[in-house]
């Protein structure tokens, strides 16, 4: 049985929620350019939660860029799908479906471009949402005359100013537009596009004016890991489980956050679904959220990545069933990266309930991400996430951080390489990882000359933007850990640094 509207009564399993009958009648308050899995599996989720507590009470129009070939799965299935919510939620390991009704329509771009422009004219739009890649926000020469104009900004400025002729330039007829794209200041840029276009097209100041006056770019920072379909025999197991089929089922973790800058009362009036779930956070900045983001998970990332391969482990989830990792994994977080980042902005509770989080993700059993993946491009990683921590950490100690450097030695130890024509690997127990970083060359010349190796790169400015010999004490520290790593191994360094540091504390 497949997944519909029709059927969707027929469903007896009590492992799934189904969305409220009212909440199939609701009018269209969203305009989404998009259909991919992040936008399913964050924004429509929340706007779904809301609409089953009655607190938003609007579905989403859905704009594909693409037109399918053959049958599509959202006409097929009345725009339904399921969310397969499965991970670790404080220490608890959970598994909970929801059958999603947000989405109202779907259509095609290249196909209903009239139809979408009309959707211009629908006094209960208020929203835009769009998730389009990084590369969706790019300036272009469109007209908004063209059916339809080729990039998404070229596409949202021919709704806004639809929606702006329409309306006589009401001032009340203004959008929110929400992006979602992971870039920095995806609102501002987003805007910044629409104003240069327009004057491209050579609108009228009048709607430069509304478009300033009338219309929220909000900013936002988005976190959730969504993997999309489920695994082939998983979704097996699942559809047998539920008993109905779905092909658009995707599956997300537990952990949410949805941070967007709201700096008037408009947009927070407009953008209630947030009420439903504390994980959405309307706030004057959200660079709080960026920067604890950053540290406490791409930065952690980032500093055990090394120390993990090195020891073996293919995946996250498999790194942290090892003791001693979980152990450097928590310790880096509570007592280095956490403390380097207190400001007047972030406490320290704020630093403890993101670093459990953390934790609870690492350990997700359904989540297979892989450390390979995230040794993609090491150096310049270590350079945005990590780099900046040592500045922060200094500026309150004296000493050199004892883990930051075992993650950084450990680094340096896997980025000695071999070359082979333009290719730098490294073999671990007899498996070759391949070292896609531009600064291997530079680094394969660095270990040219062990001894020098340490300081070579520290003082490397071009790597780092600053000379990290510098920093009390922390050559010595990376060196010393290099050398336990070289000489004993990555989990026995991982153990002894837990143990000390747990002395320490």
């Amino acid at each position: 049985m497949l997944l519909t509207q029709h059927t969707i009564n027929t469903i007896s399993s009590d492992l799934v929620s189904k969305p409220t009958e009212a909440s199939f009648f609701y009018p269209e308050k969203i305009l989404q350019f998009g259909t991919g899995v992040l936008l399913r599996g964050l924004p429509d989720y929340f706007v779904h939660k809301a609409n089953q507590q009655n607190l938003f009470c609007g579905r989403i129009l859905v704009v594909k860029s693409t037109s399918s070939g053959g049958a599509d799965a959202f006409e097929q299935q009345n725009n339904l799908y399921t969310l397969a919510i499965k991970g670790i939620e404080e220490g608890e390991q959970i598994s909970h479906y929801e059958i999603n009704n947000s989405i109202s329509r779907v259509l095609a771009a290249n196909q209903h471009w009239p139809e979408i422009l009309k959707s211009a004219e629908n006094p209960d739009l208020e929203i835009v949402f769009s998730n389009t890649t990084e590369v969706g926000i790019v300036m272009s020469e469109d007209s908004i005359n063209d059916i339809p104009p080729a990039s998404f900004p070229g596409k949202l400025l021919a709704i806004l100013y639809r929606r702006f002729v329409y309306f006589n330039g009401d001032r009340n007829k203004g959008l929110t537009i929400v992006p979602t794209e992971l870039i920095t200041d995806n609102g501002a840029k987003l805007k910044s596009i629409i104003i240069d276009l327009a004057n491209l097209n050579k609108l009228s100041n009048e709607f430069i004016d509304w478009l300033n006056d009338a219309n929220d770019f909000c900013n936002t920072l988005v976190d959730r890991i969504v993997p999309g379909a489920l695994p082939p025999t998983e979704y097996t197991k699942t559809s047998a489980l539920l008993g109905y089929e779905d092909q658009l089922m995707i599956m997300a973790e537990p952990f949410r956050l949805w941070a967007i800058e709201a700096t008037s009362e408009r947009v927070n009036k407009r953008l209630s679904f947030a009420l439903a779930d504390p994980n959405v956070i309307l706030v004057p900045s959200i660079e709080k959220y960026k920067e604890i983001k950053l540290r406490l998970l791409n930065g952690t990332h980032t500093l055990s990545c090394a120390l993990a391969l090195l020891a073996g482990f293919k995946t996250v989830k498999e790194a942290m069933q090892h003791p001693a990792f979980n152990q450097f994994i928590r310790l880096l977080m509570q007592d280095e990266i956490g403390p380097a980042i207190l400001s007047d902005s972030i406490s320290v509770s704020d630093t403890t309930d993101f670093s459990s989080k953390v934790i609870d993700r690492f350990a997700n059993p359904y989540l297979d991400h892989k450390w390979e993946s995230i040794a993609l491009n090491y150096s310049s990683k270590m350079a945005m996430r990590n780099i900046p921590l040592l500045k922060k950490w200094y500026a309150k100690h004296h000493e050199a951080p004892q883990l930051f450097a075992l993650g950084f030695a450990a680094y340096l130890y896997l980025l000695k390489s071999s070359r082979t024509e333009n290719q730098y690997t490294h073999v671990i127990n007899g498996q070759t990882i391949i070292l896609q970083d531009e600064w291997a060359p530079k680094l394969y010349t660095a270990w040219a000359d062990p001894d020098k190796l340490v300081n070579t790169v520290l003082s490397d400015t071009d790597l780092w933007g600053i000379n990290l010999t510098k920093f009390p004490d922390l050559e010595e520290s990376v060196n010393q850990k290099l050398q336990q790593i070289i000489e004993e191994g990555s989990l026995k360094a991982l153990e002894i640094a837990s143990v000390l540091d747990n002395k320490k504390a």
